[in-house]
C-alpha cells in the first residue's frame, strides 16, 4: 500500500457526489490461495457471509483465514455508493466504501460472535475515519450484516465491549455497523495479499483488550 493512496479524505461522499462506477466486474481467481475454496462461491448449505471493515484489508483477511471453521474469505469493497470501485477511486474517498472482508463460514465449526471477537480484539475500533497511521474514509471501522440476527448481535457486542473500551483509556466507539448493500470484490491481487507477499504491510494485531463474547479461536 503506498503512501500515494494514502489519501487523507475523511468526510463521505453521497449518493449524488459518489462516482457512478461501472457495470463491469474486476476478475479475481476462482479459488482461495490458502483455503483452497471458492473466492465466489457458490456457498455450501448452511454456511453464512460476515462482512467487516477493519482498516487495510491485507491484514483483515489473514485473521479470519486462520480462524477454524472459516470457509473462504476475500477483500472487496462495501458500505458506499460507486458500483465495481476501483482501489483508487475508494482510496480517494470518492466511493463512500469501506476496505472490508467478506467472511464466509460455516456456523456449526464457528459462530458469530467467535468472529466479532477477533473483530473487535484486533483493531481500534475508536479511531472514525482511520486505523492507525492509515488515515481516510476506507479504514473506517464497520460490521456489514446479512441477516437481522446479525445486526442485533454485532450491537449488542459493541454495547459489551464499550465498557472495556473506556476502561484502556479509549474513548467512545466509532463502528459503522448496518446492513450490508452490495459488496465488490477488490483487485485480483488483493486476494489473499499476505500469503501472496508473505513481507507485506499489515498493522493489525491484538489491541490487548478481551471482548467478553464468544470464543478466541486460533488457526
Amino acid at each position: 500500500m503506498t503512501v500515494f493512496l494514502r489519501y487523507k479524505k475523511l468526510d463521505l461522499p453521497t449518493a449524488e457526489t459518489a462516482l457512478p462506477g461501472r457495470d463491469e466486474e474486476v476478475w479475481v481467481a476462482d479459488r482461495h490461495t490458502v483455503l483452497g475454496t471458492p473466492l465466489k462461491g457458490p456457498w455450501p448449505a448452511g454456511h453464512e457471509v460476515a462482512v467487516f471493515g477493519m482498516g487495510c484489508f491485507w491484514g483483515v483477511e489473514r485473521i479470519f483465514w486462520q480462524l477454524p471453521g472459516v470457509y473462504s474469505t476475500s477483500a472487496g469493497y462495501a458500505g458506499g455508493f460507486t458500483k465495481n470501485p476501483s482501489y483508487e477511486e475508494t482510496c480517494f474517498g470518492t466511493t463512500g466504501h469501506a476496505e472490508v472482508v467478506q467472511v464466509v463460514y460455516d456456523p456449526a465449526k464457528i459462530t458469530y460472535e467467535d468472529l466479532l471477537k477477533a473483530f473487535w480484539e484486533n483493531h481500534d475500533p475508536t479511531q472514525g475515519m482511520r486505523q492507525g497511521n492509515d488515515t481516510g474514509t476506507q479504514y473506517r471501522s464497520a460490521i456489514y450484516t446479512t441477516t437481522d440476527a446479525q445486526a442485533a448481535t454485532a450491537a449488542a457486542s459493541r454495547d459489551a465491549f464499550q465498557p472495556v473500551v473506556t476502561a484502556a483509556g479509549h474513548g467512545t466507539i466509532t463502528t459503522e455497523i448496518k446492513p450490508l448493500g452490495e459488496y465488490y470484490f477488490a483487485e485480483d491481487y488483493h486476494q489473499q495479499y499476505l500469503d501472496k507477499n508473505p513481507g507485506g504491510y499489515c498493522n493489525h494485531g491484538p489491541n490487548g483488550m478481551t471482548c467478553p463474547v464468544g470464543i478466541a479461536r486460533t488457526a
